[in-house]
């Protein structure tokens, strides 16, 4: 059992072994629209960006399309070389790593982090320590760039729901929270289901 899974959530490894990364309920072919709003909205167009669970890889891929140098993390090593195969495939430069933020060997820095997946599925006991890697990475000024379920999400099947109070809490004192839009999580699942995105600053 690795640092990222419990009794609620799969083995990754096994999963981005035993299926196509397209029929993930995750899976979105395109830069997520509030992901690109974001960038947007902060003025981002360059620079150094970190796709925190990358998964299938088409979101690290798309921020290189932008022109971002672009890395990808995730725990599954197959994850990563199907992201790695994909990337090649579509003739763009993107560095993926297998990496457990839990526990991360990650040295390097980035303007911003987008976490697309990766915060919602640790356990409640562990956040301090996403907390404090995601902060470790960026410098005071830098940009986390969170989805996770919303609380408005019926049910508590798969992923923590999370309130902007709790996104709040969580990340204080490391983070200031600038805004908590209710969206929906793009990928494959119908209905869509209802998300979260936050913008936090590294104070």
């Amino acid at each position: 059992m690795t640092t990222l899974q419990s009794e609620r959530f799969p083995d990754w490894e096994t999963l981005y072994r035993q299926q196509p990364g397209e029929t993930l309920p995750w899976y979105y072919a395109d830069l997520d629209p509030d992901l690109a709003a974001a960038l947007r909205d902060h003025g981002l167009t360059r620079g150094r960006l970190l796709d925190l669970g990358t998964g299938p890889g088409t979101q690290a891929i798309a921020l290189a399309a932008r022109g971002f140098e672009t890395t990808g993390t995730d725990l599954s090593a197959t994850a990563v070389a199907k992201a790695t195969a994909l990337a090649q495939a579509r003739g763009f430069q993107v560095t993926f790593v297998q990496d457990d933020v839990l526990a991360s060997r990650l040295t390097a820095s980035f303007d911003a982090v987008f976490d697309r997946g990766c915060f919602h599925v640790i356990d409640p006991s562990q956040r301090g320590t996403y907390v404090d890697a995601t902060a470790g990475w960026l410098a005071p000024g830098g940009l986390l760039l969170l989805k996770t379920f919303s609380k408005l999400q019926p049910d508590d099947v798969g992923p923590h729901r999370f309130s902007p109070d709790e996104i709040r809490t969580t990340f204080a004192p490391r983070f200031e929270l600038l805004s908590a839009t209710e969206t929906v999580y793009q990928g494959t699942l119908d209905p869509l289901p209802k998300a979260l995105f936050s913008v936090l600053r590294r104070l």
